[in-house]
């Protein structure tokens, strides 16, 4: 539909600064703008069409000068020479990002939001324009692209449960609510708007938090399952989800519970079948999360090619990395709702990681009831290098296309009064966007909700080689103690049952322990032929140090500093190389040290911002340490005491420190890891009732390692 300019901007304006080039100092403004963007990383899509229109506009101005008779020679070429500087940056910022050498060529502006930008600057240069110039033409809305594209078709998977469930509901129910039957003109209609909305984000408000005002508390809390209860914050924002609001920017820091706050949106606003895609680290326990806090549903992870996957599942949750294959069965599913983990990852349009995400989240839009969907976006780190990093969330959630605002917050933004030649536009059109749903909390605004240490699991699974090669180590190592555990009931003369059992037809404790005790013994002397407990505890850190390693870099990029433990030094080097290859300056504290260089690298992560992590060994950085600058850390490997886990989270939650503390365990599931975590567990309990006088409930005395090798020896006898 044709646009054209306010009369108030059609206004032949007066030049400023020349009269021979009016023109001449806004593309200068304009490209200095665009050097110090460039600088900071690649150019986003509405700084890239401001790189193109200034190219074509110092053509346009150099041929104009040249061939004007009424400039005189000394003047035309001290205007020349001022248009080959805005060249000479130009071709300089091509130079750094080589992608934009392809638009220094275009001869002219094609998109109308570029025609836009063009007409806005000559009509600031104060120059009068055509009226076809004034007039800018939208293109045509082209067919909606497949969700999957034609370079994908052929990795397509369907696993079989999915063709069941198909065939259970071949048809989606109609969707029968009334559709606008057109888009009315607005005021802002012809004004390139993205560019400014960008803007207003990289303006700020004068220090005001970007985040939607959300209902008050209710007075109940009806949303917990039995056992549990919803923070505040948490619970005035599922108000929101309550009162109707569909998409959401959800920025809050890390440990502040996105995730349960997402699985229990979806059950408010009964968004099922819902899809949550995430980084393959937080897979288990977003399976995990649903079960927890809505234990009527059941969640499916996809794995591989989904051959196992439960179609019939309310929601599921599948990794960035496998996505590709299953796009067209996903798109057809009839999905209400999508939630997108780590959302800064699809940044970068041209991903194709990217492409799938927002190909899907558009066939859930069609294919919702009323076009209202679930759309949530979880990322505590929405923005990496510009503001324009925006652009791929926004489209998601379907605020904007690109180009132009959505209807809804092309509304809001008329709505105002205002046009981007006012500068009170800017601080209005921020908080615009924000109410579409943007949502973003800190730990130290929400402290009072908080405990002052939380200690989260994070469980992962290890799926590869070195994962399955783990889990058959377990089965040998319980098979080699169930052989000894028979053989003393065979040398006892029990007969009365199974070989595995006693008289009584029951385990015996007293052998089990025995048996865990000389189990212990040889490992403590290395004395076995094969895996121990200690060397298994050693492989399961082994396999899971990358993706320890990654949450890690994820975390930091979210709230700055984080400290990282690890038992084992093969485990530091690896979390420290991916740390350098993830751009990531860190320090080390290891046992190897001299005291100088422990406190230099103390120094150096609580006092240089550039410093965000800090990998340290469990042992020797668990004491006398204080790195209370951070509040976040990560244990990528566990220990074998409760007091050394304390001790390693006391480094940084300790007096001075202003913020709640949350520790992450990483744990593998489905491996002895996860015994290790809970045994753990049963020995804070006892401090707590010893110390602290809790009623806690008493637990067996063994150490951590004897109970282990306890548990496997019972799950390889057949009981608990």
């Amino acid at each position: 539909m044709p646009t054209t300019a306010t009369t108030a901007t059609r206004r032949k304006r007066t030049s400023r600064r020349d009269e021979d080039a009016p023109l001449i100092p806004i593309l200068a403004r304009k490209v200095r703008e665009i050097e110090a963007k460039a600088q900071r990383g690649k150019l986003g899509p509405t700084n890239r069409v401001k790189f193109q229109v200034i190219a074509f506009l110092v053509r346009e101005e150099r041929a104009r000068v040249k061939s004007d008779a009424g400039i005189g020679d000394v003047a035309r070429a001290e205007l020349l020479k001022r248009l080959d500087g805005v060249a000479t940056i130009l071709a300089k910022t091509a130079a750094r990002d080589t992608s934009l050498i392809q638009l220094l060529e275009a001869d002219q502006a094609t998109s109308p939001v570029a025609k836009r930008m063009r007409r806005d600057w000559l009509l600031e240069s104060g120059a009068e324009l055509a009226p076809e110039e004034l007039v800018i033409a939208d293109v045509a809305r082209v067919q909606q692209a497949p969700v999957v594209p034609a370079a994908l078709a052929e990795r397509q998977v369907t696993p079989p449960s999915v063709e069941s469930r198909m065939l259970a509901n071949p048809f989606l129910a109609p969707d029968l609510t009334p559709r606008p039957a057109s888009t009315p003109r607005r005021r802002l209609d012809g004004w390139e708007l993205m560019g400014p909305l960008y803007k207003s984000f990289a303006m700020g408000a004068g220090g005001s938090a970007a985040s939607m005002e959300l209902p008050p508390l209710p007075e109940y809390d009806h949303l917990s399952p039995k056992g549990l209860e919803v923070m505040v914050h948490q619970s005035r924002f599922l108000e929101s989800v309550r009162a109707g609001h569909r998409s959401f920017l959800l920025a809050d820091e890390p440990g502040l519970g996105k995730t349960a706050q997402s699985v229990l949106a979806a059950s408010v606003a009964h968004a099922y079948p819902l899809l949550v895609v995430v980084p393959n680290v937080v897979k288990m326990n977003w399976a995990r999360e649903v079960e927890r806090w809505t234990p009527q549903r059941r969640a499916a992870v996809i794995q591989g090619d989904g051959q196992d996957v439960d179609a019939f599942a309310d929601v599921f949750i599948v990794n960035y990395e496998i996505l590709d294959r299953h796009l067209s069965w996903l798109g057809e599913i009839g999905l209400r709702g999508m939630v997108v983990d780590e959302a800064h990852f699809i940044k970068n349009l041209s991903s194709q990681r990217s492409q799938n995400v927002l190909a899907l989240s558009s066939r859930i839009r069609e294919q919702a009831p009323g076009g209202k969907p679930l759309l949530m976006a979880l990322t505590g780190t929405p923005l990496i290098n510009d503001v324009e990093d925006f652009d791929a969330i926004w489209r998601f959630l379907g605020w904007t296309n690109g180009e132009r605002p959505s209807p809804q917050l092309a509304e809001k933004l008329d709505a105002t009064g205002l046009t981007p030649a006012d500068k009170s536009f800017y601080g209005e059109a921020r908080d615009a966007v924000i109410s579409m749903g943007i949502v973003r909390r800190k730990k130290k605004d929400v402290a009072a909700d908080l405990p002052d240490k939380l200690i989260a699991d994070l469980p992962v699974q290890l799926d590869d080689e070195f994962g399955r090669g783990i889990r058959q180590a377990e089965r040998e190592l319980g098979a080699r103690m169930a052989a000894k555990y028979r053989r003393i009931i065979e040398a006892r003369g029990d007969r009365g049952g199974s070989l595995s059992l006693s008289k009584g037809g029951e385990i015996d404790d007293d052998i089990v322990r025995l048996v865990a005790h000389g189990e212990l013994e040889e490992s403590k002397a290395a004395g076995t032929g094969g895996d121990n407990v200690f060397t298994m505890v050693r492989k399961i850190g082994q396999a899971k140090a990358l993706l320890a390693a990654d949450y890690a870099a994820q975390l930091q990029r979210s709230v700055g500093k984080v400290v990282f433990f690890a038992k084992h030094v093969d485990v530091m080097d690896q979390a420290e190389a991916h740390f350098a290859a993830a751009g990531i300056r860190s320090v080390s504290l290891r046992g190897d040290q001299t005291a100088v260089a422990r406190q230099q690298a103390v120094d150096a992560f609580n006092g240089d911002p550039g410093v965000g992590i800090a990998v340290c060994s469990l042992t020797a950085a668990g004491v006398g340490v204080n790195l209370q600058t951070a509040s976040n850390v990560v244990l990528a490997e566990l220990s074998w005491t409760a007091a050394e886990q304390t001790q390693a989270i006391d480094r940084v939650h300790r007096i001075g420190q202003d913020e709640p503390v949350t520790a992450w365990r990483i744990i593998a599931a489905h491996t002895l890891d996860t015994k290790i975590a809970e045994l753990i567990d049963q020995k804070q309990g006892l401090a707590a009732r010893a110390l602290d006088g809790e009623a806690v409930e008493e637990n067996a005395s063994e150490s951590v390692q004897m109970a282990a090798l306890m548990h496997l020896l019972r799950e390889a006898l057949g009981g608990a």
